[in-house]
């Protein structure tokens, strides 16, 4: 059986384009590409960025942790520390001092190439911020904090 029972929409709209999680989706990948073409000439990946700033912000952060903070799977973040690793930016305990987890620190050569390219990405955010007026960014980021809370992030 085919039921087409029209679903009604969240709120008003004319079409999928002024949904918000599609304007969500736009916006991130518009992001994501900025970010994509600008690390690129660091010979970073986003997701490699994203885990040197942690690490820089929180030295010791186990795999578990950096998988969380990059939003990738263990996997996933397993294969970014490889070649963060295999670039020499970062380096892993040999062996776990509790558990099985396995603390990560940049190297000298990890906080340079941070330091490069933290230049390019703030460039891209501070091109994002100028675009909305200032008054209007500290309720933005708390809508977006709110809505993330909302589907339990």
């Amino acid at each position: 059986m085919d039921d087409r029972t029209p679903v009604p929409s969240p709120h008003p709209a004319k079409d999928v384009t002024e949904h918000v999680g599609y304007r969500l989706k736009r916006a991130a990948a518009a992001l994501r590409g900025a970010m994509d073409r600008a690390l690129r000439e660091h010979d970073l990946t986003v997701p490699q960025y994203s885990c040197l700033e942690l690490c820089d912000e929180q030295p010791g952060l186990s795999n578990a942790d950096l998988a969380r903070g990059t939003f990738v799977t263990r996997q996933s973040a397993n294969v970014v520390l490889r070649g963060l690793m295999d670039a020499g930016l970062i380096t892993r305990a040999a062996g776990a001092e509790h558990g099985r987890a396995l603390p990560v620190h940049l190297t000298p050569a990890g906080r340079q190439r941070l330091h490069a390219a933290r230049g390019a990405v703030y460039a891209i955010e501070e091109r994002m911020i100028e675009a909305i007026p200032g008054q209007r960014l500290a309720a933005l980021l708390a809508d977006l904090d709110t809505m993330a809370a909302a589907l339990g992030e």
